[in-house]
């Protein structure tokens, strides 16, 4: 029997799929193994389950001389040395599927609390000095027929695109490769060159994968090209912006509001983020609904049994 090691915990109704065929093992008494514990269990087990935050290293793969594959419990897949797996002969699968919509309805979900002021509202509401109830002071900013820039229109853009089009947005693109016709279609969306989607956009969404390419995609450069009225959402990867550009392209108001569910260096946020009443900030909480975690370890399952099994299909990434 093939064995298992699931790094985090994770709840029994999203295992079922390897209940009696595989030896799982995962934490019982705490939220997840630490990297030592891993090293010292890892040489006997054939599959590795990382979640996105644990890094999967040349290390742990040096030490796990059965390793097999790495079944990521996330879609991007940079808390993995893929190269090196792949070296080793190590498949490496992701979830995209599972985390298309609930990652899309987080964006539009801080695309609203950021241009709307939601946060800011609820924020100041419980403190003393509370808000404003005056007509125009401390207005937010309209939705309703504005562009959002979505860079990276793959099936997470296209979600968010979606629902962007359903509250009267206007869409453009950026991607490596332009969408086919058909795709743009749907949403009525224009492809459009990078800058020119920076200077044009009133809302603008990064939804493209971390590749050494896209490490900070998004600094003092591409900023200073947005509209000053501009509202900026990332929950894609931490590492595709300079936060600290972006906090003084913030407090210099540079831009006008952001809203972020991912950082450069997770759990700890910038202090300078911390400070300022225009931007959202949630904790990596874009898949975060019982439902969907575990709608996420049943498609991890899948990919294990699939890659063995044949039964499903599997995402591999390498």
């Amino acid at each position: 029997m093939r064995k298992v090691l699931i790094a985090y915990r994770l709840k029994p109704e999203g295992l079922k799929a390897l209940e009696g065929k595989y030896d799982i093992t995962l934490p019982v008494d705490k939220s997840y193994f630490t990297k030592e514990e891993v090293l010292e269990m890892i040489p006997d087990y054939e599959v590795l389950v990382p979640n996105f935050s644990f890094y999967t290293d040349k290390q742990i793969m040096d030490r796990a001389k059965k390793l097999e594959l790495i079944s990521n419990y996330g879609v991007g897949f940079n808390n993995i040395d893929v190269d090196y797996a792949t070296r080793k002969g190590i498949a490496v699968t992701n979830i995209p599927n599972s985390t298309r919509e609930p990652t899309a309805e987080f964006a539009f979900a801080l695309l609203l609390a950021a241009g709307r002021r939601i946060g800011y509202y609820d924020r100041k509401l419980r403190a003393p000095e509370g808000v404003s109830w005056g007509v125009y002071a401390e207005s937010g900013m309209r939705v309703y027929g504005k562009t959002l820039g979505i860079i990276g229109m793959g099936r997470i853009g296209q979600s968010l695109a979606r629902r962007a089009v359903a509250s009267g947005m206007e869409i453009i693109y950026h991607n490596r490769n332009r969408l086919d016709e058909t795709i743009e279609q749907q949403y009525n969306a224009r492809y459009v060159a990078f800058e020119e989607l920076l200077k044009t956009a009133d809302y603008i969404s990064l939804n493209a994968p971390y590749t050494p390419q896209t490490h900070h995609m998004i600094g003092e450069e591409q900023l200073k090209m947005m509209k000053s009225t501009a509202v900026f959402i990332n929950t894609a990867r931490g590492s595709m912006v300079d936060e600290k550009a972006l906090a003084k392209a913030l407090r210099e108001n540079t831009i006008w509001a952001a809203g972020l569910d991912v950082y450069e260096n997770e759990p700890r946020i910038l202090p300078e983020l911390l400070e300022l009443d225009n931007v959202v900030l949630a904790p990596h909480a874009a898949t975060k609904t019982i439902e969907d975690r575990i709608n996420m370890s049943i498609e991890m399952t899948q990919n294990i049994v699939g890659f063995y099994e044949g039964t499903y299909s599997v995402s591999r990434v390498n």
